[in-house]
């Protein structure tokens, strides 16, 4: 009888590793397929070419907006939380690796005491009891549901910091388009400062006219009217450049006197051609975004999970072990006795749950389709925002020659119109209406230039900001994310 019983139990006990080894090999979801255009739809300025942007804002030529952006990188709550997920992600990361290796635990306690039995007419001695000792536990990551969760959290990470170099690059962004909103601001005030200055000389010769009885009172009170127009726009944009600095101020977190300080310099103009210096190839340009390079190693990291999940189906097996000593002394005698014991080895076999496990193998799959469909939308916003900061800068190139020509003609029209005026051969509407086309035109010129650097800016966000992922750059036009660990890319 006990023989027939020894054979199956033989055959079970050398059949368990080959079916933990098939725990262990898990399936893991299909790649992430994301295609992009083999070349940009829009015309690129000047051909492209392919730099590294690390250094653009240096290269723009102004330091002042370089020291401004690493002012208010450096105060930014949005960096500053980015920075802390950094941390976060990388103690999680420890944790789950934490769980691939053995525990040990000390312990140690002292008791005195005795019995209140007695034995004859003798009572038991009173003894004091030492104990320390050493506990160990290692839990065998069979199935592989530990190691999962260790290449989650380290796809986790690697996604954290890409996340801080793009809330970097969204802040320096911000920071430029609040400058160029400022430098527009001052040149339109400017400009409204001349027009003011220009119609205010018209309503002193038009006054000095309507006393010597050349001119209408009406036509006099239409000069000074349009004086006082002017003024109160020079008044207006001058206010406008307030906030504009006053924004500044918030974002750089710097003195409002020391700002102004820095800024009362005449600003050099930037240059121009560092702007549209970008890869020509799509897929070199989103594998130095941030973001998605981030949405990759969450896919990867949602991948992890639904291994991690899969992997607590199955058993576990665990070994634990302790080494002690105990000393007992009583009545001056002193009894040590050392133990130690390895085990037990324990197989724990999951048989009824609920359902439990099933529905959190469910529910890490649906996150995994869900971070491989968000991964999918940002390469499609990255390419739409590439093709639109080139779109935007192509017209703007496009049209800088006839906001030119457009300002020096008005400007030709005016100073003739001015003359005749002040001959007696025109006028004042006509002076009026030279002077409004050619306050239009210098207007639509500066809010150009904004608009070009403005697209300039975009088109350094879109690019990721020169940022260069840790790990291989993506496969060529971004085919696929693997959800295997980084390690194995």
């Amino acid at each position: 009888m006990t023989s027939r019983l020894r054979t199956p139990s033989r055959l079970l006990i050398g059949l368990l590793p080959l079916w933990l080894g098939a725990c262990a090999t898990l399936p893991a979801p299909p790649l992430v397929s994301a295609p992009v255009p083999p070349q940009w739809q829009a015309a690129l300025p000047h051909q492209g070419s392919l730099t590294d942007l690390s250094q653009w804002w240096r290269q723009q030529g102004d330091p002042v907006l370089a020291e401004l952006i690493a002012a208010a990188q450096a105060v930014s709550p949005t960096v500053a939380s980015a920075r802390s997920r950094i941390e976060q992600a990388r103690a999680a990361r420890v944790t789950a690796g934490a769980a691939l290796l053995p525990t040990l635990d000390a312990s140690a306690s002292l008791s005195r005491g005795r019995s209140l039995q007695s034995i004859g007419s003798d009572s038991v001695p009173v003894v004091t009891t030492a104990q320390a000792g050493l506990q160990a536990a290692w839990e065998l990551d069979m199935a592989g549901g530990n190691r999962a969760s260790l290449d989650a959290a380290a796809q986790r990470l690697l996604g954290a910091d890409a996340q801080w170099h793009e809330a970097r690059v969204s802040v320096a962004a911000e920071v430029a388009n609040q400058y160029d909103s400022l430098r527009s601001c001052r040149a339109l005030a400017d400009v409204t400062q001349l027009d003011a200055a220009s119609r205010q000389e018209t309503a002193r010769l038009s006054g000095l006219s309507k006393q010597a009885g050349f001119t209408a009172p009406a036509t006099d009170a239409l000069a000074r009217a349009s004086a006082a127009d002017a003024r109160g726009r020079a008044t207006r944009q001058a206010a406008l450049c307030e906030l504009d600095l006053k924004a500044l101020v918030a974002l750089s977190g710097l003195a409002e006197p020391d700002l102004r300080q820095k800024l009362a310099p005449a600003q050099v103009e930037r240059a121009q051609a560092a702007i549209v210096s970008i890869a020509s190839v799509p897929a070199d340009v989103l594998a130095q975004r941030p973001d998605v390079f981030s949405a990759g190693r969450e896919v990867a990291a949602a991948s992890a999970d639904v291994g991690s999940a899969q992997a607590a189906r199955y058993p576990r097996l665990g070994l634990s072990g302790s080494i002690g000593a105990t000393q007992a002394r009583a009545l001056g005698t002193t009894v040590t006795l050392d133990t130690w014991s390895i085990g037990p080895l324990s197989l724990s076999l999951p048989l009824f749950d609920g359902g439990r496990r099933a529905a959190d193998v469910q529910a890490a799959q649906a996150r995994y389709a869900e971070a491989a469909a968000l991964y999918r939308a940002k390469v499609r916003q990255a390419v739409r925002e590439v093709e639109e900061a080139l779109v935007s800068l192509q017209s703007t190139d496009a049209r800088q020659g006839d906001a030119e020509a457009a300002v020096a003609g008005y400007r030709a029209a005016f100073t003739g119109t001015e003359a005749l005026y002040k001959n007696g051969l025109a006028s004042l509407l006509e002076l009026e209406d030279a002077r409004r086309t050619l306050l239009t035109a210098e207007i639509s010129r500066v809010s150009l230039q904004q608009e070009r650097k403005a697209a300039g800016v975009a088109l350094y966000r879109a690019v990721g900001g020169g940022w260069t992922p840790a790990l291989a750059p993506l496969q060529a036009g971004v085919a696929a994310v693997s959800p295997t660990p980084a390690s194995s890319q």
